[in-house]
């Protein structure tokens, strides 16, 4: 039986979301830190003071996506 039937779907679309938000974050700034020739790049691209809250934003809002999508699918279609 699917383990994922029993949990609140809250708690699986925050565990999910969780997931995504620090894989794809630490994917994006470690692509980034090679792209841009180092963390003085990153910095540049993702965290300085016009662009740190677009970059937060879009990671939250995938994260968020991405759980509600997963959650549904397991809680909901997987057999």
């Amino acid at each position: 039986m699917n383990p994922y039937k029993n949990q609140s779907f809250l708690k699986l679309t925050v565990r999910f979301a969780a997931v995504f938000l620090v894989v794809v974050t630490i994917l994006k700034i470690i692509i980034s830190m090679f792209k841009n020739g180092g963390i003085s790049g990153m910095v540049a691209e993702f965290f300085s003071a016009e662009t740190w809250l677009p970059f937060v934003t879009v990671q939250l809002v995938m994260a968020l996506v991405y759980g509600l999508i997963m959650a549904g699918y397991y809680k909901f279609i997987k057999k």
